[in-house]
């Protein structure tokens, strides 16, 4: 049989990115990656922490929610570091990291709804799979309020990486393929939820 002319092509640096993250999983220390990989992926990496959060919780179900609360206090934490990085260094680097994860257009439209809905700008943008590190630095160009930021960035990770813990805890592995391939499409529906439910508290209040 002849092999495809992308058989013997050598895997983006994407993609290697991916599968080391990936790996990762596996190692002595995962817990220690995860943590890493959240606080990154919050200012500056490019792969989401869930990627390593799914394997570990089904290979240790009973460490599902100290995984989810790992992977959700690193999460803001990284989160803070890229509200500093907007607010002190956008220039120097906080432009150029949008720039560099094609962000940098996405900039105007994320200020236009901030001036909108405030803090539910940063729930939307943490709990779904839309580039966290774009609220994170616009926030802090932005001067956005750091108290607000911390509360919003808590709920909104705090929700996702907890709503997958409990869907692996409760199914376990048949879990895993519907999470990879349906994350979106869930998160965005649960916040179309709190926006309408935000809605109604805005208009009936």
């Amino acid at each position: 049989m002849t092999e495809g002319p992308a058989a013997g092509r050598r895997p983006g640096p994407l993609r290697r990115l991916y599968d080391w993250t990936l790996a990762l999983a596996g190692k002595r220390h995962a817990v220690w990656a995860l943590a890493a990989v959240a606080f990154a992926e919050s200012s500056f990496f490019p792969i989401p922490p869930d990627l390593l959060l799914i394997p570990m919780v089904l290979a240790q179900r009973a460490r599902a929610w100290l995984l989810a609360g790992v992977c959700t206090l690193f999460s803001v934490g990284g989160g803070l570091f890229g509200y500093a990085i907007g607010y002190f260094l956008f220039d120097a680097f906080g432009g150029p990291l949008l720039e560099l994860w094609g962000n940098e257009d996405k900039l105007a439209t994320f200020e236009r709804y901030r001036d909108e809905w405030g803090a539910w700008i940063v729930v939307a943008g943490g709990f779904t799979p839309l580039p966290y590190k774009l609220i994170t630095i616009a926030s802090g160009a932005g001067q956005l309020d750091i108290g607000v930021f911390i509360l919003a960035s808590l709920l909104a990770r705090g929700l996702r990486f907890y709503i997958v813990a409990a869907i692996l805890w409760q199914f376990g592995p048949p879990a895993r393929a519907f999470i990879e391939r349906h994350l979106g499409w869930v998160a965005l529906a649960a916040v179309a939820i709190l926006i309408a439910v935000v809605l109604a508290i805005r208009f009936v209040a």
